[in-house]
């Protein structure tokens, strides 16, 4: 974990601590569905639940000899509780624990990365409302296209940060599966209930057919549901950073007081946070490869999977949420031009509107060729010149004759804006509801 985006409540399930009390977790639940089914007795389940701790420091230590952590952990624990140890981990392999274990960090993380999410969601919905009607130019390829709204555009963002939150929904069940089925899978020292009573407590699901791990194919898509998690991070973050651009400048990042941009020129205002969301995304890319990569394991196990999920549980889930906070924050202060963006929208003399002089003209009987024709020639004409496209179709003799007697005021019809926002209410119900909350 890298201290600069690790946010508290995310960093202290990722320490070797919170790692060691869920392995805890497992054991004692363990033992308790062993009492209910007879095997252990009163007195020494009441010893274990009563003594059984570890020490951290003290696992590393055996560790040093033993070069298997979790016999470190056992022998530590059993430090602590004496002879009635001899019940802990009776019939389980390390997989049982360690599998088991990291699902329930896992499931924490996935809540934690739920609830930032959460906070993202009402944020671009408050920004989306704000700025419902406020005019903006459309772009495609970069260039102008047509008329939106700011709003529209949060609301589609919005839309799309609800369609990850309900695959991260999805991706934690896949992922949060355990599994108390001993050495190979067969529950050759274990009766079959007690897995799914250990996993009851927990508060988790019983992997179906597992070997001696669980298969990492629900892991996989955790891990890949955060990376597209990313990749909506970064097209919101790329849309920020593009329309804070110097050129264009309808947006920026809150700029905070003795904030500065730069130690060669004072002058700069630049968008850090979003650059740096682009660049998380691409971690997050990384990491759902390396789960993918675990996924095939030799026959019922090997251990090469273990290194990889050290790091990538950890990192992931760390940069997943300091990630949405971060862009949350950036949308809650996001500083808004409108006056810009009208300004922008009207850059191009009116081009904007040549699909609607398109549109009237077939409308008035010529073929969509025809009419193609006459629009892209005083469009061209406005690109390279300037001025206005709706004075060059004025004096256009064959425009005018193919609308007939009306054609000025037709033409001067076509260069309304509110046919490009007729549709917003409907738009943002789909979004929000028929009440203006999120579905």
């Amino acid at each position: 974990m890298i201290a600069r985006y690790t946010l508290p409540e995310m960093g202290r399930l990722w320490t070797d601590e919170s790692k060691y009390a869920a392995w805890l977790r497992v054991e004692l639940a363990a033992c308790r569905a062993w009492h209910k089914l007879g095997r252990i007795p009163a007195e020494d389940l009441a010893q274990i639940e009563a003594k059984a701790a570890f020490d951290a420091a003290r696992i590393e230590e055996i560790e040093k000899e033993t070069r298997h952590d979790v016999i470190a952990f056992l022998t530590n624990v059993a430090e602590h509780v004496g002879p009635s140890s001899r019940f802990i981990h009776m019939g389980m392999t390390s997989s049982d624990v360690l599998d088991t274990a990291y699902a329930l960090l896992i499931k924490q993380s996935g809540q934690l990365i739920l609830a930032a999410l959460d906070r993202l969601l009402a944020a671009l919905e408050k920004r989306a409302h704000e700025h419902k009607l406020t005019p903006q130019m459309g772009r495609s390829h970069g260039i102008h296209a047509e008329p939106v709204t700011f709003g529209l555009k949060l609301a589609g963002f919005h839309a799309e940060f609800q369609r990850d939150r309900d695959r991260v929904v999805s991706a934690i069940d896949a992922a949060a599966r355990g599994k108390i089925s001993g050495a190979v899978g067969t529950y050759a020292h274990l009766p079959t209930e007690l897995e799914a009573m250990v996993m009851e407590e927990l508060g988790l699901r019983a992997a179906v057919a597992s070997t001696q791990v669980v298969s990492r194919d629900g892991l996989a898509e955790y891990f890949c549901a955060l990376a597209i998690l990313g990749g909506s991070v970064e097209r919101l973050a790329v849309e920020i950073r593009h329309l804070q651009r110097t050129e264009v400048l309808e947006v920026e990042e809150s700029f905070g007081k003795g904030q500065k941009g730069s130690s060669a020129m004072p002058h700069k205002r630049n968008p850090v946070s979003s650059e740096n969301l682009s660049g998380q995304a691409r971690l997050l890319r990384a990491y759902a490869m390396a789960a993918l990569e675990d996924m095939a394991l030799w026959h019922e196990r090997d251990i090469s999977h273990s290194s990889v999920e050290r790091a990538i549980g950890p990192d992931a889930n760390v940069l997943a949420h300091y990630s949405l906070h971060r862009l949350a924050g950036v949308v809650e202060r996001l500083t808004v031009h409108p006056e810009r963006m009208l300004k922008n929208l009207n850059l191009t003399g009116g081009l904007i509107h040549s699909q609607q002089v398109l549109l009237a003209l077939v409308e008035a009987g010529l073929s969509r060729e025809d009419a193609y024709r006459l629009v892209q020639r005083n469009a061209m004409a406005t690109w390279a010149e300037g001025g206005s496209f709706k004075q060059r179709l004025l004096a256009d003799a064959e425009v005018m004759a193919a609308l007939g007697q009306g054609g000025p005021a037709l033409i001067e019809k076509q260069f309304d804006l509110a046919p490009h926002f007729k549709n917003v209410d409907f738009i943002f119900g789909e979004v929000f509801g028929p009440k203006g909350g999120a579905r």
